[in-house]
């Protein structure tokens, strides 16, 4: 995979310089903005790594909420805000991914304007149905192979994480799914169980309540590996006709505006990485379902850049 050009350019100067920059900063307090309202799950998950930051940049680190377009506002706001080395960004995948393809006038493109920092958590997906649905995720295609659209999904929304993940499921397994779509999770498991769509892709803490009380069963997990939170439900890769690789997974990350100091980018991937080894936080990602992913900045530039391929073939899939 070829490295994006904002990461090069991060490469090949903070190989010139020896951390003067680094060693200074933050001679303020940093700002990190957040595309979601206070309270919501992308907001909890930034406060859980940033409470800490603060600690070990010895600077107050202030979260900015800037909620809208999914989280594409507070890409926005943070490019907008002051190019002082002080400004940065938490976000989910989409406004690094489909995004660009689905807003309108975006104003910003993601390999020029955008310095991915570090992965911070992933979450995979589940797929759940009613209690009276199909027993298994080979049922569920066996079904749905036998008349087109003769099952359908809920999802948060067009262009939604679940809206693209059933559709990248739906075409992995030569299937077509009745997409029907709603504006919360809580709204798609309501249908569920009341049997007006037949399932649904959302993240395990959604599905896992109406599981516990048997109103819902979960068929798989769209992760690589099984997923803590719910060890068994099995993996969907390499079952029920999907490929081997099939995986599909919200994540969320830390970004800087293009132009930020490469020693600060360096500094703040070590401190973020050394943040998301305490099993505290750990423990803390882990009770709102996302699993810790520590890494580098070019593992968070592949990252992007493989999603983004991924996603925009489901997109033109739907397009068509």
């Amino acid at each position: 995979m070829t490295m994006r050009p904002a990461y090069i350019a991060v490469a090949l100067t903070l190989a010139l310089t020896g951390g003067a920059v680094a060693a200074d900063w933050p001679t303020g307090p940093v700002h990190v903005y957040v595309g979601f309202p206070a309270g919501s799950s992308p907001d909890l998950l930034a406060r859980i790594v940033t409470e800490p930051l603060a600690e070990r940049l010895g600077q107050p680190v202030v979260i900015e909420n800037k909620p809208g377009a999914g989280g594409v506002i507070g890409v926005q706001q943070m490019l907008a805000s002051s190019k002082d080395g002080h400004s940065f960004g938490t976000t989910i995948n989409g406004p690094l991914t489909t995004s660009p393809r689905l807003v309108p006038d975006i104003g910003y493109d993601v390999a020029r304007d955008i310095v991915p920092v570090a992965m911070i958590a992933t979450s995979p997906l589940v797929l759940a149905v009613g209690k009276d649905g199909p027993a298994d995720l080979e049922a569920f295609v066996a079904t749905a192979k036998a008349e087109s659209e003769a099952l359908s999904y809920g999802s948060v929304g067009q262009g939604s994480g679940a809206h693209l993940t059933a559709e990248l499921f739906a075409d992995r397994a030569g299937v077509q799914i009745l997409h029907v779509p709603f504006t919360s999770y809580a709204e798609v498991t309501t249908a569920i169980m009341g049997g007006e769509v037949d399932s649904g892709f959302m993240a395990p803490s959604a599905a896992m309540a109406h599981v516990e009380a048997g109103t819902m069963k979960m068929l798989g997990v769209t992760s690589a590996q099984p997923f803590s939170q719910t060890p068994d439900v099995p993996v969907m890769a390499g079952h029920a006709g999907l490929p081997d690789d099939f995986r599909a997974e919200l994540w969320n990350a830390f970004i800087a505006p293009a132009g930020t100091d490469p020693e600060i980018v360096a500094r703040l991937n070590g401190e973020i990485d050394k943040i998301l080894a305490d099993p505290e936080v750990q423990s803390k990602l882990l009770d709102m379902g996302w699993i810790a992913a520590p890494g580098t900045p070019d593992d968070l530039a592949r990252r992007i850049a493989d999603d983004t391929t991924v996603w925009g073939s489901v997109l033109d899939r739907i397009a068509k």
